[in-house]
């Protein structure tokens, strides 16, 4: 608790050293406060001009435009602090320069791509034209409902390590699930194998100490804290770390949405049943993880020359399982990768679309695509918590709920606790499993990391998930997504600081 206090006050003082300079030229400066009024008024709207014209996403930039307009000063610190502005952090710059440096060993086998050229498979296509992700066709998927499920084929895995073990997580909490992991963990680094973690500050704070990472050194597990907190970061800090991906030897690699804490396998949830995923990935695909990981973890300390070193050849000749592309989400770029492939299967979606999320705050592309798809006759559903791990976040999710209901989308409460998997299935062909939620800061704001699967067996595992879960939800009926006009209110006022939450 201690060190929790410690961190949060870090923020604050972040908070305080930057909000306190526009009131200090209010003090000291009150003489001219006319004129710096003036100054900040002329300089609001030309800030708002430039993101209306560079905008892509208006509805989304729509809240910083109305609180610039109204706060001048105020609005201006925030975008300043929390907008996407990356071009002075050298972190960020670095993982960028890795990103480009590290597409070369990413390498786009001719022969799928001619495959899914002659399918004119789109969503595939997309995620080849806008990212350096390649797609492979030679893998064994294993999807786990539960992560309770997930967590002991983990640690089977895990002790199978011989070379090296790599693990990037938001949270990692003390306890039976991390101690677990961790025991083994121990065990493999003094036995040679090269034992990295990668842990979000931010996702952790409450959890684990300041110097959490000598204290693994000293069992010589390499540990990187990403983005520590600190008042002088300003726009970075609200950049995280939200992937979660554990890769062995590069021949086995998992993913999905467990974090390392014991309420991810149902131990001392407070939200009653703690439902959530993992996936098991055996094939090519492991690289496009790898990589990933390499990229942050490089851009932070510049330790492999030679990341190839780390590629385990499958040399599978079984090339018909279906099409796997992991893929990075990373807020550097102007395309949305995470909400673009999400839209692409509400679009492409014939007969069904199923959702799993844990949060629903998005932009009126996504809303619109919903209820286009609803409205075309496809049987959209998705699946949130019933109960919610945060009101004011399950707030914003409710004021989505009328405008979806009434276009024919079918919203269910999971009334057994809390939903954490991040989940996109759509006509028995295609998913997406990932870390990626429905909301602004996994679309814009983290790094994220997701596993598109199309034309996998697996995936009736994931339609399973779906209809045994739909069994525990309540659909929500007209008199459920009614709001009366305080909480409308309350609502829309929420929605406008979506940015924050």
């Amino acid at each position: 608790m201690l060190n929790a206090i410690k961190r949060v006050l870090i923020v604050v003082v972040g908070v305080i050293l930057q909000f306190g300079f526009a009131i200090m030229i209010r003090l000291f400066f009150y003489k001219y406060l006319g004129i710096i009024t003036l100054f900040y008024s002329i300089a609001s709207i030309l800030i708002v001009l430039a993101i209306l014209k560079e905008s892509t996403r208006l509805s989304n930039d729509l809240p910083w435009v109305i609180l610039i307009l109204i706060f001048p000063i105020f609005g201006t610190i925030l975008l300043i602090t929390l907008g996407r502005n990356y071009s002075k952090n050298k972190l960020l710059k670095n993982i960028f320069k890795y990103e480009k440096k590290y597409n070369e060993f990413l390498v786009q086998e001719e022969e799928t791509k001619k495959e899914i050229d002659n399918k004119n498979l789109d969503n595939i296509k997309y995620l080849m034209n806008r990212t350096n992700y390649f797609v492979s066709t030679n893998n064994e998927i294993t999807y786990y409902n539960f992560g309770e499920a997930f967590y002991p084929e983990l640690l089977k895995e895990l002790k199978k390590a011989e070379k090296f073990i790599f693990m990037e997580y938001f949270i990692i909490n003390e306890g039976t699930m991390w101690n677990g992991i961790l025991d083994i963990l121990k065990e493999k680094a003094v036995k040679g194998v090269d034992v990295r973690i990668l842990y979000d500050d931010m996702g952790s704070i409450a959890m684990l100490s300041t110097n959490y990472s000598k204290e693994l050194a000293r069992y010589g597990i390499k540990c990187i804290p990403f983005n520590k907190l600190s008042p002088f970061r300003g726009i970075f800090m609200n950049n995280r770390d939200h992937r979660k991906m554990t890769i062995i030897d590069g021949k086995v690699a998992f993913s999905g949405g467990v974090n390392l804490s014991d309420e991810y396998i149902n131990l001392n949830s407070r939200l009653g049943i703690w439902k959530d995923n993992g996936i098991k990935i055996v094939g090519d695909a492991i690289w496009n993880l790898t990589v990933m990981f390499l990229t942050l973890w490089n851009a932070n300390i510049n330790e492999d020359k030679d990341i190839t070193k780390f590629k385990y050849n499958f040399n599978s000749s079984d090339k018909n399982k279906g099409y796997v592309i992991p893929y990075g989400v990373a807020p550097l770029h102007k395309d949305l990768i995470g909400e673009d492939v999400y839209i692409n299967i509400i679009n492409s979606a014939k007969n069904y679309l199923y959702i799993m999320t844990p949060y629903l705050i998005i932009d009126t592309d996504m809303v619109n695509s919903l209820c286009r798809a609803a409205k075309r006759g496809v049987d959209v559903r998705i699946v949130v918590p019933g109960i919610p791990d945060k009101k004011i976040v399950y707030t914003q999710t409710t004021s989505f709920f009328r405008v979806l209901h009434d276009s024919g989308v079918k919203i269910y409460k999971y009334t057994n606790g809390f939903v954490h998997s991040k989940v996109f299935l759509s006509d028995d062909i295609r998913a997406v499993v990932g870390t990626i939620n429905m909301d602004y800061r996994s679309l814009y704001l983290h790094f994220e990391n997701g596993i598109y699967m199309e034309e996998v067996s697996e995936i009736s595992k994931i339609y399973e998930d779906f209809e045994a879960t739909f069994k525990d939800c309540q659909k929500l009926n007209d008199k459920d997504v009614k709001a009366g006009f305080f909480k409308s209110l309350w609502q829309a006022i929420l929605r406008l600081f979506a940015p924050l939450f």
